[in-house]
């Protein structure tokens, strides 16, 4: 037998835990109701209402989540756009250079500058037909290479100096209630080349079916700027995450705008540099010149002896070595 007071603790327990169960029996579908009600009050009351949980995940999480990832995607794409872009074909430096030739146009254009060095070369200088017919063909190899580089670099210089002003288009466009669509025929039919015709192109691609993101995915690779990069990863990023897009392309236009002013920073701060690179390169050549005028027997020696002709060889070399270091040292990448 267990003593009386151990006897009564353990009887009073056992009433206590029966008359608990008893209670929470009765009262247990009350509480339930209470409880989903509270549940629902909390979706409520968050600041996006049941949309803020998708999956038991928050909305804000995967948003994030949505965006590292498109940043990732556009990181890809930009690093195998930067492959491509370092040695392009003929036909994509042609297209993108404006010219409305074909690759055997281009090859007639060069066979033509070939002939012409060579006919100058043997009008107006002495040197036989072998030293002609080399310069013939290094003229016949580089000047179109060099004519259609300089007209792709002109037009990518004026497609980045107009860009600016068509995010703003877009930006005013957005805010004042139109589409993002028409916002973008807009600038295909108003803005300066080249900035129209690229939009023109973006356009079409949209209106034959293409998702709109993925049409100006394809604007970077026609025009291989760090600004067409951004304008495509701002509308990659808010077709994927949503969200004010005028505001995101607004401060697109800012950043632009200031990156701009910096590149016009360092070219004036480069400027005193570029001078002093370009003088003294030049210098050489000048002398020689002048003395070439002055004294032809004195500087002769340089072109009619053995030992001339490699010092000339070795200055020449030296002297390509120095301006490839000083164009190196005074050009910035931004």
């Amino acid at each position: 037998m267990l003593p009386p007071v151990i006897l009564a603790v353990v009887v009073f327990l056992l009433a206590t835990l029966c008359v608990g169960a008893i209670l929470l029996a009765a009262l247990y579908p009350r509480l339930a109701a209470a409880s989903a009600l509270d549940r629902r009050l909390a979706l409520i009351s968050t600041p996006a209402g049941p949309a803020a949980l998708k999956n038991g995940v928050p909305e804000e999480s995967r948003r994030k989540r949505s965006v590292e990832q498109t940043l990732r995607e556009a990181e890809e794409k930009l690093a195998a756009r930067a492959k491509r872009s370092t040695k392009p074909s003929l036909a994509v430096r042609l297209r993108q250079a404006e010219l409305g030739w074909s690759k055997r146009t281009y090859f007639l254009v060069c066979i033509a500058a070939g002939l012409a060095v060579t006919l100058l070369i043997l009008a107006m200088t002495g040197f036989g037909t072998a030293p002609a017919v080399g310069f013939g063909l290094a003229g016949g190899l580089l000047l179109p290479h060099l004519y259609v580089g300089f007209r792709r670099n002109r037009r990518f210089k004026n497609f980045a100096k107009e860009f600016p002003n068509a995010v703003d288009v877009i930006v005013r466009g957005v805010k004042a209630g139109l589409p993002l669509v028409d916002c973008l025929k807009i600038i295909a039919t108003e803005a300066q080349e080249p900035v129209k015709g690229e939009f023109r192109i973006l356009v079409q691609d949209q209106t034959l079916g293409m998702p709109l993101d993925e049409a100006v995915q394809r604007l970077p690779e026609r025009m291989p700027l760090a600004e067409a990069s951004f304008f495509a990863i701002v509308i990659a990023i808010q077709s994927r995450t949503g969200g004010s897009l005028s505001e995101a392309l607004g401060n697109l236009s800012k950043v632009l705008r200031e990156r701009k002013k910096m590149q016009a920073k360092v070219k004036a701060m480069s400027a005193e540099a570029k001078a002093s690179g370009g003088i003294i390169g030049s210098l050489p050549v000048i002398v020689c010149t002048l003395v070439y005028l002055t004294s032809p027997a004195y500087i002769g020696i340089l072109f009619e002896t053995f030992t001339g002709n490699v010092v000339l060889v070795c200055s020449a070399l030296w002297m390509l070595i120095g301006i490839l270091v000083m164009r190196k040292m005074i050009n910035f990448e931004m």
